[in-house]
């Protein structure tokens, strides 16, 4: 069994999501994904915690966790989470592998981390897309100022003085 068949992408792209400006993942899907309970998983990082440092892992504020489950729409009463939620970077999941010792546990965190090196290349394919929409921004910008400014001078009145052309007989004036 490869990692390709035992979760589709589009689940675990589900599962990542922007925190604090990180592309993260929460320990409940996690857990899930990994097939174990999420006291087991959080249990498992606990005993490991110098494998965790805070750019591995870190726990979501109070303010955080009413945010997601405003969100997800998650339950707060019987049956909910007791303690906020723990998230993990890219790097914290890579990490789960090395204490998470099942087939299902490396399979499954194969997947992960191919998912977001595939988000990170869309991410930087959107970057250098960004970045060349800019420049011919910049470059028609100054084109249309070019011919902006030659319709401008031919719409404008002449203000050179002139004698008037053709005559007027004295009678006229008078």
């Amino acid at each position: 069994m490869t990692s390709d068949v035992i979760i589709p992408v589009e689940r675990i792209e589900k599962s990542i999501l922007l925190i604090r400006g990180e592309r993260v993942m929460v320990d409940s899907d996690l857990a899930m994904l990994f097939q174990v309970e999420t006291k087991a998983l959080n249990r498992a990082v606990k005993r490991n915690l110098l494998r965790f440092p805070h750019d591995f892992m870190f726990q979501l504020t109070v303010e955080e966790t009413k945010t997601l489950r405003f969100h997800f729409g998650t339950s707060k009463g019987k049956g909910g989470r007791r303690y906020r939620p723990y998230v993990f970077t890219e790097h914290g999941v890579a990490m789960l592998s090395s204490i998470l010792k099942s087939d299902r546990a490396i399979l499954v965190n194969v997947a992960i981390i191919r998912t977001f090196v595939k988000l990170r290349k869309i991410l930087a394919s959107h970057s250098e897309l960004s970045r060349k929409l800019s420049e011919l921004e910049r470059k028609y910008d100054y084109q249309f100022k070019v011919v902006f400014d030659a319709i401008r001078q031919l719409m404008a009145v002449p203000t050179t003085s002139r004698k008037p052309i053709g005559f007027r007989s004295k009678a006229l004036k008078k």
